[in-house]
């Protein structure tokens, strides 16, 4: 049985760090790319910087060459750098006027508009933050400014972009790791579930016909014989809460307090007597609600029973039942035990964890499964604190 319950426990282990595994590689992939494109963003720069360079070079030589000398060939040079028409310029000459190149203007606009649109264009390209180009005529110096091409500006946003696919790749990840494990503690739930309820199923029908022999023999104590179908009874109502976990159970309307006050007083006398448990209610008498009893009450027994372990056999349960906003039940559970530490309070509803020595942490687990698998409720840890104790929370849908 050990090794049945430790195995798949050990797989959800293994599962979270699948999920971190997947996480750390899409944090790997993102930096990779962010590194790579800004590189590449790096060298367009400085190519974009080289073709400006040369575009202005080749206006300070024509503007103070000799001008019997061959220009063609550094008209060519322009030809070319005006053949990419992507990259704004603006070039100002010694006395403020603006010209332009790959900025659009209206054909039908006076010099004075123009201008205007070019000097707004201007700090729009300033505030680009690429250092102008200074040309020096010997008279007078002229300014090139140049913006950043359209490819230039996608660039940049590419890695923005990548690394949002990225995350939402890693998200569906995590959520579709997260549906595995959840669908595989399902069936491991109920194939446990199942298979338990089937191997106590021969034994209790022959103990039920043995003990049914012993109450005929009158050499045989029959306070004995008691006991033993009071065990038999225990262990046919364990059958019972396994046989409804392995299947979809039945809900019927119950009476809240009357189910929970029996089954505390069946709790009462099998756990310390240096353990007090009282029930609070501000509930209709008659108030019922949706619920499968075997599976209920195990709820109720594993909440106290973890009380009592944490009160080490001292101390007290108090049990209060009221009506919550939204027509919900509520069933607040308070231990006066050592409280659960910060550290552990994210934790307890875990499969296999537990602070207990020899705990198998599957009690709250369980718990909650039904709860809110099977009871379309919530089982939270509502407040909890250091050597005064903790309280469960178990809200419920009040019937319509």
């Amino acid at each position: 049985m050990f090794k049945e319950v430790s195995l798949p426990l050990a797989f959800y282990n293994r599962d979270t760090w699948l999920k971190v595994a997947f996480f750390s590689v899409s944090v790997i992939m993102a930096a990779f790319s962010l590194y790579f494109t800004d590189g590449l963003v790096s060298k367009l720069e400085e190519r974009e910087k080289q073709q400006i360079e040369l575009y202005a070079e080749t206006i300070r030589y024509v503007m103070t060459s000799d001008e019997n000398a061959d220009i063609n060939f550094f008209f060519e040079r322009i030809k070319k750098i005006n053949e990419n028409n992507t990259i704004p310029v603006i070039w100002k000459d010694g006395s403020g006027h603006l010209n332009s190149i790959n900025i659009p203007l209206n054909e039908s606009s006076t010099m004075d508009e123009r201008q205007t649109v070019l000097k707004l264009k201007l700090q729009e390209i300033i505030a680009e933050k690429n250092k102008p180009i200074e040309m020096d005529m010997g008279f007078q110096k002229e300014y090139i400014y140049y913006g950043n091409s359209k490819l230039l500006k996608l660039l940049r946003y590419y890695p923005l972009s990548q690394l949002t696919v990225v995350l939402i790749i890693g998200f569906l990840g995590y959520i579709f790791f997260s549906y595995s494990r959840r669908a595989e503690q399902n069936k491991v739930w109920v194939g446990l579930a199942k298979e338990t309820a089937h191997q106590l199923g021969t034994p209790l029908s022959s103990l039920t016909a043995w003990v049914e022999i012993l109450r005929n023999e009158p050499h045989i104590n029959p306070d004995i014989v008691t006991e033993l179908g009071k065990d038999i009874q225990r262990l046919e109502t364990i059958t019972t809460r396994f046989s409804n976990i392995g299947s979809i159970p039945v809900l019927k309307q119950e009476n809240l307090l009357e189910l929970i006050s029996s089954f505390i007083n069946y709790l009462k006398i099998r756990i310390s007597t240096k353990v007090t448990i009282d029930i609070e209610s501000s509930l209709l008498p008659n108030q019922s609600a949706n619920i499968n009893k075997y599976l209920f009450e195990w709820v109720i027994e594993n909440i106290c029973k973890n009380g009592v372990d944490a009160m080490g056999g001292t101390g007290q349960i108090h049990i209060h039942l009221f009506e919550g906003k939204l027509n919900q039940l509520v069933i607040e559970i308070s231990d006066s035990g050592k409280g659960i530490s910060p550290k552990n309070t994210s934790k307890i509803f875990s499969p296999g964890f537990s602070t207990k020595k020899r705990g198998w942490g599957l009690g709250l687990t369980l718990a909650k499964r039904i709860v809110e698998n099977y009871h379309e409720g919530k089982l939270t840890l509502k407040s909890t604190e250091l050597n005064k104790g903790s309280t469960f929370r178990i809200v419920l849908p009040k019937p319509s």
